[in-house]
């Protein structure tokens, strides 16, 4: 069976590990030319997806590289755009060409961040909420939606070559929580990050998945890394200190950064104060919302 294109501008690039079922049911959802990349699974998920689906791409990593394969799937595509999905989520009908069009007519916007709908009954996800009402102002001479300085990998759709001229996502952070340095980074480039309402995707979260505790323990390494990576000491030192005094899973986190520290460090660049000045728009209209859930 030939896979419907919908937009020639796009390539869907795929990382999954272990979750056969899954990622065969969303594959034949993809409308574009597909590049999957494993993470060394261990279920016959490669070989599953050559038998089934023979227009996909299949890259084969013999180890687990977290978010780092999604940047080995970029770098075999060969389009301008890349839109990222996991082996639980799909771009809805129309949403790659919407998506490929703003980019298009933005040419300084490095990524969108499409609207997230979870489940069978289509739940807004509450991050999508977050994204229309940031309070960044928008990019000079106007975006396709409200400005971001971060952004959701499953739903999002990068410019290739501004998104590989950063980096991609590293070999350090990993998963989950990987998306703020390559967003730091990319508006650091002099990219905006914007999010797109009229894009769709559909997240139907895997019941394979981490439990809470195990989640918030991986972006606790995340936040600390990334702003080892990135941030002024102070603020990372700050970092490092929430996240080993806010609870047993966020201290777990921090000390698993521990041993990658040596790695970022040698990746240290830290951002411009325009970036830190939009660090801090963010975390103060935060601190207003939770003020307000408060009062």
């Amino acid at each position: 069976m030939t896979r419907p294109v919908e937009d020639a501008r796009v390539t869907v690039v795929v990382m999954s590990r272990n979750r056969r079922r899954e990622l065969l049911a969303s594959l034949s959802r993809h409308r574009a030319p597909v590049v999957y990349v494993d993470n060394a699974s261990t279920d016959g998920s490669a070989e599953a997806v050559r038998a089934a689906h023979p227009d996909v791409d299949v890259v084969e990593l013999d180890r687990n590289a977290g978010a780092y394969a999604r940047t080995v799937g970029a770098r075999r595509a060969r389009t301008p755009f890349v839109a990222f999905a996991d082996d639980d989520s799909w771009w809805a009908p129309g949403a790659l060409a919407l998506a490929a069009d703003a980019l298009s007519a933005h040419p300084r916007v490095g990524a969108v961040t499409a609207r997230i709908l979870v489940g069978a009954d289509e739940r807004l996800d509450p991050v999508s909420v977050e994204m229309a009402r940031s309070p960044l102002p928008p990019p000079p001479g106007g975006g396709p939606g409200p400005s971001l300085l971060g952004f959701v990998a499953c739903a999002t759709m990068v410019r290739t070559e501004a998104f590989l001229a950063v980096g991609g996502f590293d070999r350090v952070v990993r998963f989950p929580g990987e998306e703020e340095r390559v967003a730091l980074d990319l508006v650091t480039a002099g990219r905006h990050l914007c999010y797109l309402d009229d894009a769709v995707v559909h997240h139907h979260p895997s019941s394979v998945r981490h439990g809470p505790a195990q989640r918030a323990r991986g972006i606790a390494r995340s936040h600390v890394l990334t702003g080892v990576m990135r941030l002024p000491w102070r603020r990372a030192g700050a970092r490092a200190a929430q996240a080993l005094t806010t609870g047993a899973a966020t201290r777990r986190g921090a000390l698993d950064a521990v041993r990658d520290l040596p790695a970022a460090l040698r990746e240290r660049r830290p951002v411009g104060p325009e970036v830190l000045a939009m660090l801090d728009r963010l975390e103060e209209a935060a601190g207003a919302a939770r003020e307000g859930q408060r009062v």
